[in-house]
């Protein structure tokens, strides 16, 4: 039996995403109230900029005082759309204090301090749901703290910036260089006029902690996440790649160390095999790859932003919380009882492409091999071409520490016939 009296949901922030979900909720109202076993009704929406005209949402809702929006004490859910550290914390905690659970889409703050806010929700007994913040559309969040809580998952490999998916794509496609893919994702609206945050992979290390830490039940913080951007990647690294039977991506990795003492966070570009499930996600497109002891491998793939896919998200977990209001009842918060320690960037061992510029004579590649053997580092294949002087060297490893090919690349910059270490790149996926 339907309930008659709506819940009432406050809405943070009305741009691209926030206008899709009041949309959404307008629309669709009678299929979420069957849903939901009750009503849903917007019941204010908070803005910065009150006279822009906002299609299909009354205007005597529309506030500027966020603050006094959550204090009203009747609300059942807040939608927090607006992103960024602050207001977004201090309304997200006074929602909880007020009497209202909330849904979240903000990657940065969960991936800072989703332990504080988690427990508050704890504290005031509601809930605090962010499947918007991972991945856009594409269902992640719940399938790893619900679907697979009864499993062990090993390694979260996944593209979840469709920004530099793009790029990197353009690049791979069409020979095209950074910069020239760059600005066609801008020109196409993929790229923020400041793409800082996706190129250097600072939105993807968010995700990446959030994914961390949901997956190995243990506190993962956008500081513990290593991060290497993608501006550096050329189209040669590209041709290098296509040699090896690889693409590049821009990848964010977390894993448990084999001995399961431990963990890893990190986000870098790194060279892929053609037949991996990743290196075929073209264009804006976000893909997540999930390896567990019972499941196996498991693929989650689909649109990672945009005003539709999130809103999605959002509304998915609208339905989830209010249905946990009608029966009194809390999902599940955070799980952080394993508190594995997060290892640093040098531990971590995988596979290395180095392309070097050598001189062009006899004895260089021994030198060069007589250094990777000194610091540890076995050496898989070797490729060398060049003339006048002048030769390029390709090395490809073995697995290896960062540790180690750290001091190898350093001690190979001392040698005199090495003229530069022209790129090195990880090779994951294998």
């Amino acid at each position: 039996m339907m309930r008659t009296r709506p819940l009432k949901v406050a809405l943070l922030g009305c741009g691209v995403v926030g206008s899709e979900v009041a949309r959404i909720m307008t629309t669709h109202a009678d299929d979420l109230a069957a849903r939901i076993g009750a009503p849903v009704e917007l019941a204010g929406v908070a803005v910065r900029r009150p006279d822009r005209v906002r299609e299909g949402i009354a205007p005597d809702l529309v506030t500027t005082d966020a603050t006094a929006l959550v204090k009203r004490g009747d609300l059942d859910v807040v939608v927090e759309v607006i992103g960024g550290i602050e207001p977004a914390r201090t309304l997200i905690t006074t929602a909880f204090e007020h009497g209202a659970s909330v849904v979240s889409a903000n990657k940065a703050l969960l991936a800072q301090d989703g332990a504080a806010l988690h427990a508050a929700a704890e504290e005031h007994g509601k809930d605090l749901y962010y499947e918007a913040a991972v991945a856009g559309a594409i269902p992640l969040i719940r399938p790893l703290r619900e679907s697979l809580a009864g499993d062990k998952i090993n390694r979260v490999m996944g593209i979840v910036n469709g920004t530099t998916n793009f790029i990197l794509d353009k690049m791979d496609s069409s020979g095209a260089g950074y910069q020239e893919a760059l600005d066609e994702a801008t020109a196409l609206g993929y790229a923020e006029a400041d793409p800082t945050a996706d190129v250097e992979g600072f939105d993807a290390a968010a995700k990446a902690a959030i994914l961390a830490a949901i997956a190995f039940h243990t506190r993962v913080r956008l500081d513990d996440v290593y991060r290497e951007g993608m501006t550096e990647v050329t189209a040669a690294d590209f041709a290098s790649a296509k040699e090896m039977g690889c693409t590049i991506k821009l990848l964010a990795i977390c894993e448990r160390a084999e001995d399961g003492a431990s963990v890893t966070a990190r986000v870098h570009p790194a060279m892929i095999p053609l037949s991996h499930p990743l290196a075929s996600v073209r264009g804006a497109y976000n893909a997540v790859f999930v390896e567990s002891d019972a499941a196996g491998q498991l693929m989650f793939y689909g649109p990672g932003a945009g005003g539709s896919p999130t809103a999605s998200a959002v509304l998915g977990d609208l339905v989830a919380v209010c249905r946990n209001r009608l029966s009194s009842a809390t999902g599940p918060g955070e799980s952080a009882y394993a508190a594995l320690p997060v290892s640093p960037m040098g531990d971590v061992v995988t596979r290395y492409h180095i392309s070097l510029d050598v001189a062009d004579k006899p004895g260089v590649l021994a030198q060069v091999a007589t250094v990777f053997a000194e610091h540890g580092v076995s050496i898989d294949t070797v490729r060398q071409s060049g003339k006048d002087g002048e030769a390029s060297l390709v090395v490809v490893t073995h697995r290896a520490s960062d540790a180690a090919l750290t001091g190898t690349v350093e001690a190979l910059r001392k040698l005199d016939t090495v003229r530069g270490v022209a790129s090195i790149m990880r090779v994951e996926g294998e």
